[in-house]
């Protein structure tokens, strides 16, 4: 389960920590460095202390989807031996083949819809943990910057090769600490996975509305009419 709640911080990659820039902007920038807002997310002390308050309140929906795993998956064995077995004869029914075949493709699907009900709890929790996250990513990216006097950062994935030094991921999960020390556990009634991150980009597109809609200041005094 801890794999799970660790590999699960790849969902904060879906923020924007900065757009994409143009050839002329990378030509201007003074300093470049690179920075996994995935693995800044999953180092973070909220992250880690919510993965663990999840694996405690979540307890009984954890082991009864391992152990219910675990029991699904011995009874897909026994469809897949079937199946070989079937596959193996000669000569070989094709209809019988063809009907082993899809009695362990349905038991798969069958097993993922049942362990995904199990788990399900689990998931919303996570994603709740991770929409916070989400929410201050860019404002820690920011302020990593900031603190590393960088003003064009790049994702690793993006870049041939680097220094160490050229690292500021750890900046960011230093930010992240700093700006978002812990996070809530306890799903509100109603929360849609991405609720938040969608509440606050819509914030930020009606600010932009109401700054672009405000009238200009006057130049100077009118003149007095008579």
């Amino acid at each position: 389960m801890k794999k799970i709640l660790v590999a699960s911080a790849l969902a904060v990659a879906a923020l924007s920590a900065s757009p994409i820039l143009s050839a002329p902007a990378l030509a201007q920038a003074r300093a470049i460095a690179v920075a996994d807002v995935r693995v800044a997310a999953a180092r973070s002390n909220a992250f880690t202390t919510a993965s663990q308050q999840i694996e405690t309140t979540y307890k009984a929906q954890i082991d009864q989807q391992t152990s219910r795993g675990q029991t699904l998956q011995a009874e897909i064995n026994v469809l897949i031996a079937k199946y070989n077995e079937e596959a193996r004869k000669t000569p070989q029914n094709a209809a019988a083949v063809q009907a082993a075949g899809k009695a362990v493709q349905d038991k798969r699907q069958a097993a993922q819809a049942e362990l995904g009900r199990i788990g399900a709890p689990v998931d919303l929790a996570i994603a709740y943990v991770e929409d916070q996250i989400s929410v201050r990513m860019n404002e820690a990216v920011k302020a990593a910057m900031t603190a590393r006097k960088v003003d064009l950062l790049l994702n690793p994935d993006a870049v041939v090769a680097r220094e160490n030094n050229a690292d500021i991921t750890e900046a960011v999960t230093t930010e992240l600490n700093r700006l978002l020390p812990t996070v809530s556990t306890a799903v509100p009634a109603g929360y849609q996975p991405g609720q938040l991150v969608q509440q606050r980009n819509q914030q930020l597109m009606d600010a932009a509305r109401g700054t672009a809609a405000a009238p200009a200041a006057p130049a100077g005094t009118p003149p007095t009419t008579r």
